[in-house]
């Protein structure tokens, strides 16, 4: 197994606070296991390989008849699932059915990878909510797609929330504060 995240890059909801992304790769073959690992692992994403949704779900605290586990408050907090699709015990699109029923880990986006191109499949899965599908061998672009799916989970994770005026203004109606607003700009036409 891969990588071990710190407890001090994650939040109180679990979610990644630092510079670290952390992938969860699921292959029943050790090659595209570690093919997998290696193109995207660097400095900022960590990647754990298991080899069956299995192990995954336990993993992820969840199990088989998708109840979390008493042991789920130690279980690894993942950024991103990439699963392969042709597996022996489960299905990538079972995988996937699974992990967007159950709370706390349906936001986590899923990459869906699969050696035969079937539209119908790709569709079905893009509809369950994968956020991509991949098709083997995993080319270029492809890990550039993924890298682009990463670096958008940690920008989301390193950009502060910001509240919008009209909700501090109402936030400040609230408590019964004044808030100063900038005077509108009227239209002024040009003849």
């Amino acid at each position: 197994m891969g990588g071990k995240v710190s407890e001090d890059l994650l939040d109180k909801s679990g979610a990644f606070t630092g510079p670290e992304t952390h992938v969860l790769a699921i292959d029943d073959c050790v090659i595209d296991r570690k093919i997998i690992e290696r193109l995207l692992r660097t400095d900022t994403v960590k990647v754990t390989t298991v080899d069956s949704p299995t192990r995954a779900l336990e993993i992820l605290g969840l199990s088989q008849d998708q109840t979390m586990t008493p042991a789920c408050k130690n279980v690894l907090k993942f950024s991103m699932i990439i699963t392969d699709y042709c597996m022996p015990e489960m299905t990538g699109y079972d995988l996937l059915k699974k992990l967007k029923a159950t709370k706390g880990l349906k936001e986590i986006p899923v990459v869906i990878m699969s050696s035969e191109n079937v539209p119908q499949r790709i569709q079905r899965c893009l509809e369950e909510g994968a956020k991509d599908f991949i098709i083997k061998p995993v080319q270029r672009e492809d890990v550039k797609r993924i890298r682009r799916h990463i670096t958008q989970l940690q920008s989301m994770h390193a950009q502060p929330t910001t509240v919008s005026m009209k909700r501090k203004a109402s936030l400040a109606n609230l408590a019964g504060e004044a808030i100063e607003r900038r005077p509108r700009i009227s239209v002024v036409k040009v003849p």
